[in-house]
């Protein structure tokens, strides 16, 4: 097990003696600014594109985005298996210059809190200010505002494609955030917006196309790591830079199905953070509460967090578009895991996205024309060597015991992560988790498998 402590430089002249807590932790120092004042790591070009949209960033949402990346980085590059006492869970503190230091140490406990859940890993932040030469980040408004009334993250999967279409046949106009890390999520953001420039007109939103990514080698004696747990925060510092832009107090619309958002186990084998909590509602809750703390009028909000993945689809407010266009956007975990096998990138078909997207849209169309690379369910969901099966058993599982004890459903939607705090909520949750894993049941049965 080795600690990590990696500190935040703003170029050139930020000398400041940084003392490092850990003295025996391995060291590391990123510089975040160019030589000619530019931000690195596609910060830079997401300013860029807010200039010319004649919106200016609050500050401190420009630290959020900073550290967003800089614990993205630590999160890649420093592996678990090397650098864990459990296989898992890692010691990493950052040393960041901030525009506010006194705010952020307000805000440090509800970083840290959601950091902490969202990673499974023991995050520790210190702020100190930034550097005279770097005390101001944001970019002089030049272009005249566009007049954008909220901003929604768009991935280029099924759900941030009907949150976007919901939102402008609603009347909004929004700032539409992407981030990517590979061309292939790339490739499916860009035929979204195209889509979306064919049926709305380019007058009626805009986008953020932000790719932030770091060298193998930006973290001494590091090594790699691709469980990528952070991605949801820099995803969501990146969707408050955007949205403090716009002038007032914002939403950055958040558009999940409550299923994955929730994310409950399946099994016994899936617990804490090896499953995935990039939206879930305490996560969101604690980073709100930061953003707010750091006085940028920012709020989040997923509309669908009640709602099923299917429900997402039937209720959208454009089915026949939504119908037309949905087979090219991307859900899966992991899609370019096929090149091992030497398979096309693309749906694998068996990862818990995957089976939750063909459950939807067999519920909301009843059909799929969504290439996979495994189409046909039934060839591996009852063959135990196969381990393109075993995401399809434990949904088996989970659906046989919910079936057998439906009460179920009021503990499971508490399984990954603290719901005490929405109390109010149980009922709508419990009851989306039922309805959810019937849909999946739907997918499953012999009968949906040989539509599937």
């Amino acid at each position: 097990m080795k600690r990590h402590s990696i500190v935040c430089r703003l170029g050139g002249a930020d000398r400041a003696r940084v003392s490092v807590v850990e003295k025996d932790s391995t060291i590391t120092a990123i510089n975040f600014i160019r030589d000619d004042g530019a931000l690195k790591f596609g910060i830079g070009n997401v300013l860029d594109t807010l200039e010319k949209l004649g919106a200016a960033p609050h500050e401190s949402a420009i630290d959020l985005a900073i550290l967003g990346a800089l614990v993205f980085c630590a999160d890649t590059r420093v592996s678990r298996a090397d650098h864990s006492q459990d296989g898992w869970t890692r010691e990493i503190d950052l040393y960041l210059p901030v525009f506010d230091p006194t705010a952020w140490r307000v805000a440090h406990d509800c970083l840290i809190k959601g950091l902490n859940f969202l990673t499974g890993d023991r995050w520790r932040v210190f702020f100190r200010s930034r550097p005279k030469s770097a005390r101001v980040l944001a970019k002089p408004v030049q272009g005249q505002f566009h007049g954008l009334t909220c901003a929604c993250l768009f991935s280029g999967g099924l759900d941030s494609f009907i949150g976007g279409i919901d939102l402008l046949k609603s009347g909004e106009q929004p700032l539409l955030i992407s981030h990517r890390a590979d061309g292939i999520t790339s490739k499916h953001q860009n035929i979204c917006r195209q889509w979306l420039k064919e049926r709305f007109g380019e007058s009626a939103w805009k986008s953020v196309d932000a790719y932030v990514s770091f060298s193998s080698e930006a973290i001494e004696e590091g090594g790699q790591e691709d469980t990528q747990r952070s991605r949801s925060f820099l995803f969501f510092a990146l969707g408050v830079l955007g949205a403090s832009s716009l002038g007032k107090t914002t939403t950055l619309y958040v558009p999940e199905n409550g299923l994955i958002a929730l994310n409950a186990p399946l099994d016994s084998l899936r617990v804490g953070a090896l499953s995935t909590r990039t939206t879930h509602p305490y996560f969101m809750r604690r980073f709100e509460d930061a953003v707010s703390a750091l006085g940028i009028n920012v709020t989040l909000k997923n509309p669908y967090r009640h709602q099923t993945k299917g429900e997402m689809a039937q209720e959208c407010q454009d089915r026949d578009f939504l119908k037309a266009k949905l087979k090219n956007t991307m859900s899966c975990s992991s899609p370019a895991k096929g090149r091992w096998k030497k398979q096309p990138n693309g749906h694998c078909g068996y990862c818990v996205p995957c089976i939750i997207r063909r459950a939807s849209v067999l519920a909301a169309f009843a059909g799929d024309e969504t290439t996979y690379t495994v189409p046909d369910l039934s060839a591996v969901a009852n063959d135990s060597t196969k381990a393109e099966g075993r995401n399809l058993r434990s949904f088996l599982l989970a659906i046989r015991r919910l079936k057998a004890n439906p009460s179920l459903a009021k503990i499971m939607i508490h399984a990954s992560g603290p719901l005490s705090e929405f109390a109010d909520e149980w009922a709508d949750y419990a009851a989306m988790y039922a309805r959810g894993m019937a849909e999946v049941d739907a997918l499953l049965n012999p009968a949906g498998r040989a539509k599937a």
